[in-house]
This record gives C-alpha cells, structure tokens and sequence, in this order.
C-alpha cells in the first residue's frame, strides 16, 4: 500500500492520516468547486521527501495535488478522491537574499508578506503583492502567476522567478531557469512552469528577483457616483501616460462589510472609490498625483484628495485587502477574476452591473483596475439553492463578457476548476491541444493535480 510505503520512507509526522484533520486540506477557498476525499495528506520538510511522495505515487498510480495555504480562488488545489495531498506549508526557509545581485532563494511554503520582510531588512523589495499577501504562500504565488495591488506598474509573479527547484511528473528532482540577469539558454522550463497550477511538476525552491525598496508613495482617494463613472477615470489615467504604483477600485459593498468587520471608521461618498498611489521620487511623484488627481476629477468623482494622512491612506488600502474576507462573511462568495484591455473597463463594468440586475443578485466590486484585471464578488444568501444558480448563470455571463471585450478568464486565480469551460471558449482547440501535449511530456502518468486546468479533449 502507498501509506504503508510512505510510513517506511518518511518520519512519521509527515503523514496526515486522521480524516478530520486531513478534512480542513481538501479545498481551497473556491466556492462551490467540487472536491474529494483524498486517502491521506503528506507535509514534507525537504525537495528530497516531495521527491519520496512523488514516486511513491508513480509507482502505485495515486494522483497527487500540490496544496501552499490554501488561498486559492479557483479550485485549483481541490484534492481528488483516494489521491494523496502534499502540502508545502512546513517548507518555509528563506535559504538566501543576495543584496549584490539583487535575489532571494526560498521554499515554496514562505508566507509572501513574510518574504517581503526579510528583504525590506536587506533595502529591497519583492513586489508581487496578491491581497492575500499576509497568508499566500510563495510557491502559491508561483502556481498561480499571482499579481497583486502593485502589478500595474511592477508587473506579477512571472517578472520576477528566475528559477526554480521541481520534482517532476517522472520523480526527477531538477533545476531550472537560473541566477543571472539575463540567459536563453535552452526553453524557458521556469517560465512554463509560472501558473502551471502544480500540473507540470512540485516546486520545491524559488528564485525571485528583488527591486531596491522604493520611495515612500503619495495617494490619491476619487468619489464616483457609479463604477461606470470610476472606470472612466482608470481609461483616462491610461491615456495620460500616467503608471500609478497602484489604482484600486472598491464598491461600497465592500467597504461596508470591512467596517462592520473592523469597525474601521471608514466613511466615503458615492458609490465607489479609486485608490490611487505614486512612488514617484520628490517633484516627479508630486506632478503624478496631481495628473491622477485631475484624471479623477475630469472622469465625475464627486470628490477628490490627495490623502495627507498617512494613517487613513494605509486603512483605505488595507480595506482593499480585507474585502473578500470581509464579504465572506456575508454568505457563500463566488470571485470572478476577468481582465480586460484598460480602455474596455467601464464597458465591463458596466456588463457586470448589468448581469447583476439580469440574475437578480448581488455583485460587489473590487479591481485591479489600473491594469484592466476586475474581481466582482457575487454574494448570495446562506442556504439558497435558488440564488446560487442565479449566481452562476452571472458568473458565465461576466466570462462571456470579458471575452467579448478582448480580455482574459483569468487574470491571476488561474483556471483550477471553475474556468475550464471559460478556457476553452477563449482558446482555440489546437491551442489546447498544444498544451496537452506539453502536459503529457513532462506528467506522462497524468498523476500532478488530474483534471484541473485544461478541459478534457
């Protein structure tokens, strides 16, 4: 029996065989993803011990899916019934942060925040900054391509690995990418296996490239009467030429559950805010708030400020980050995660509101809305069956949506699950078919995380 191997192989506190416990390592945060029951879950401490956990599944044709915290909003780390669940959460050293050639080489279990910190104590910085930075994991990160509040201008997860450590679909334990700014040598392995969803192999290290840590930002807060109003103000902060370090959007809705959450205070006009930053060193930053600030106020924000307050600015911000936890709250939370061209994002919107008064639900919104990537939270009473179908008849549509504006089903959840379908409307076949052949090369077995990702054939 596998169990019986892994008990021979591995020290005993490395399997996870109680049912209540391996319970709470089944799902992510995925709502309404189907899932198994897995026949036991593995926490190992070393690449070595994920290698021992991999073969061990070849051998006896188990299939494995590769779990970090669990933070996930797409079902992608979802067990399947009798396969096992390896869970990177032990594997949390931070090996190296060389401040000369600007890295750092960490295990895939590392909190992001936590990351962020040890190289602020070295006056660098890891940008990729995923709302669920406090709890996200970088391995994750990395299997997700995550992107974050500060994307809009540094880019996601994929601009920054250099490498990487995997066990592969055949048990080999390999090194890919590298340590240098620059080299092509050979395919880019690292990169393919950046939002891979644990399908092409269990990343066991991470090399991340780091920036200088930036100047303190400037931030901008707009008033609008509507979210059509505030994405005409994120296409004219485009057209400006203007990159903000950040350009949030958060409804009401939202801030409202995090204020009844946290009984934070907050209290804004209209019906959404445009949190907008600069890190822009001294008169340079100072020009770019005031073009945002003008970009809001010709767009119709019912009031604007360039926030003095350095206290309140961090709330509104930290608000942005705590409105799916804070909606959660509320009932069962299905979490679109569309992207869509800059200029098209009040269409969409506008779309979004729309399918909320079609479907009879409600939507709140939050967004990356500087780069295009929206995330309308479709909430829905506790227990009725009814508004959930509504919900996901929403869900669709806003897919459908995206698409017809020229935009992406996801722009850093990842597929897992709930966007299977969405995949296959917005790839062609033969595209698809290009991936499954790049599955089956480098998981022959198909035992990493079966069934996630790429629709059946």
């Amino acid at each position: 029996m596998l169990t019986d191997d892994l008990r021979r192989e591995l020290p005993g506190d490395r399997l996870v065989v109680d049912p209540d416990i391996a319970a709470s390592y089944t799902h992510d945060e995925a709502e309404w993803a189907q899932y198994g029951t897995p026949r036991l879950v593995v926490r190992p401490h070393t690449a070595e011990e994920v290698r021992t956990v991999v073969r061990a599944c070849l051998r006896h044709g188990v299939p494995l899916v590769t779990r970090g915290a669990g933070t996930g909003l797409s079902g992608g780390a979802n067990s399947v019934d009798d396969g096992v669940v390896l869970s990177t959460e032990l594997m949390t050293a931070i090996h190296e942060i060389d401040a000369l050639e600007g890295l750092a080489v960490v295990e895939p279990g590392v909190v992001n925040d936590d990351l962020r910190a040890a190289c602020a104590e070295h006056g660098l910085w890891y940008p990729p900054d995923p709302a669920s930075a406090a709890w996200s994991t970088i391995g994750g990160n990395v299997a997700t391509n995550a992107g974050g509040l500060c994307c809009v201008k540094y880019g996601v997860t994929r601009d920054y690995v250099l490498g990487m450590q995997i066990v592969t679909g055949t048990g080999e334990l390999v090194r890919l990418g590298r340590r240098t700014a620059k080299g092509v040598a050979g395919y880019d392995l690292a990169g393919l296996m950046v939002g891979s969803e644990g399908t092409l192999g269990v990343i066991t290290e991470v090399t991340v490239r780091l920036r200088p840590k930036r100047e303190p930002e400037h931030t901008i807060v707009g008033s609008f009467a509507s979210v059509v109003d505030a994405g005409h103000a994120v296409a004219a902060v485009a057209a400006a030429g203007l990159t903000p370090s950040a350009l949030e959007l958060v409804d009401r809705h939202c801030l409202a559950a995090v204020d009844e959450w946290k009984n934070m205070g907050l209290s804004v006009d209209g019906d959404v805010v445009l949190l907008g930053r600069t890190d822009l060193p001294g008169q340079a930053g100072e020009h770019e708030a005031d073009a945002m600030l003008a970009c809001f106020e010709k767009s119709g924000a019912t009031w604007v400020a360039r926030s003095t307050d350095q206290e309140e600015a961090d709330a509104l911000f930290l608000a942005r980050r705590l409105a799916y936890p804070a909606l959660e709250r509320l009932g069962p939370l299905l979490t679109e995660d569309v992207c869509v061209p800059k200029a098209a994002v009040p269409d969409m919107l506008a779309r979004i509101e729309a399918a909320a008064v079609r479907h009879d639900i409600t939507i709140a919104n939050i967004a990356h809305a500087g780069d295009g990537n929206l995330h309308p939270l479709l909430i829905t009473p506790p227990g009725d069956d009814e508004a959930r179908r509504r919900a996901q008849a929403a869900f669709h549509d806003i897919i459908a949506d995206a698409i017809g504006l020229g935009g992406t089903v996801t722009g850093e959840h990842g597929v897992g699950l709930l966007k299977r379908d969405g995949l296959r409307q917005e790839q062609s076949e033969p595209v698809l078919d290009l991936q499954r052949a790049v599955k089956t090369a480098l998981d022959p077995h198909d035992i990493l995380n079966p069934g996630k990702v790429l629709p059946a054939a």
